[in-house]
Formats: C-alpha cells, sequence, structure tokens
C-alpha cells in the first residue's frame, strides 16, 4: 500500500526562511538565486508531501511519526494514494498527527 505524508517545514529561525528564484519561462529549473536575474520569492515555510511505506496503517503511522518527529514540522496529514500522485490533497485522508495531541483518525 502506498502513504503519503502532508506537513510544512518551517524556517530555523524567525528571520530567516527560503527564498529561491520565480521563473515563469523555465518552471521546474533550478539554478544558485547568485546566477539568475528573476525575481527572488521568499517565504518562511515549505509544504511538502513525501511517500511513506507501510503494508497497514500503523505501519504507515509510526513511520510518518517518526518523519515528523525527526524534522522541523510539527504536524501532518496522512494519506492513503494508490496513484502515487505528489499533488496535495490526493487521496483519501487517513489520519493527522501533531505533537502532543498524537494520531486523529478521519
Amino acid at each position: 500500500m502506498t502513504y503519503f505524508l502532508e506537513y510544512t517545514i518551517p524556517a530555523a529561525a524567525e528571520d530567516a526562511g527560503f527564498d529561491f528564484p520565480h521563473d515563469e519561462i523555465n518552471p521546474g529549473t533550478t539554478i544558485p538565486l547568485s546566477e539568475t536575474g528573476a525575481e527572488t520569492v521568499h517565504t518562511t515555510e515549505l509544504p511538502a508531501r513525501t511517500g511513506i511505506l507501510g503494508a497497514t496503517v500503523p505501519e504507515a503511522k509510526l513511520e510518518a511519526e517518526q518523519l515528523i518527529l525527526h524534522s522541523r514540522a510539527s504536524e501532518g496529514s496522512l494519506f492513503f494514494d494508490p496513484s502515487n500522485s505528489l499533488k496535495a490533497g490526493v487521496g483519501t485522508l487517513v489520519a493527522t498527527f501533531s505533537e502532543g495531541r498524537g494520531w486523529q483518525d478521519a
């Protein structure tokens, strides 16, 4: 079975963030910021969707919880998605996790 965890990665510090070029002409191209004339986009958090291996829901929850607890994220949503899509919100929401509250089934 294929599960995906969607979570948000916050910047390391209050005033820090993530900068990346915004280039509508060459989407998906990665180049150093110092080598581009494109406008720069600044954000304090990045959305992520990561594949989680697990044959059962409890196995997937354990794997997803470990990922969250070993990252800067504090919460996430676990989806079952047999289509293996990397698009946000695709699949069936299984449960949500939040530090301090644990898992809440959908």
